[in-house]
């Protein structure tokens, strides 16, 4: 294998490890701590929000250190 295909098979593996995470971690006690279905629906949207506002900053930041780490080092 290439290093190319490497690197995306470690990235497509942590991508699937860490959203599994945010379900086990977030996602499942916010649906379990609601009985009524809408409120299950809520929190899994609002949940999702958080994901996406995660996500986000994450890329943010990455885009960042990309721009800015031939004037630092």
């Amino acid at each position: 294998m290439s290093n190319a295909t490497i690197t995306y098979l470690v990235g497509g593996c942590l991508g699937v490890v860490g959203l599994a995470a945010f379900c086990a971690l977030v996602l499942v006690p916010a649906v379990t701590a609601y009985q009524r279905p809408l409120h299950r629906v809520a929190a899994v949207v609002l949940s999702f929000y958080v994901l996406a506002a995660c996500v986000g900053v994450g890329v943010l930041l990455g885009a960042v250190i990309v721009l800015e780490w031939p004037r630092l080092f």
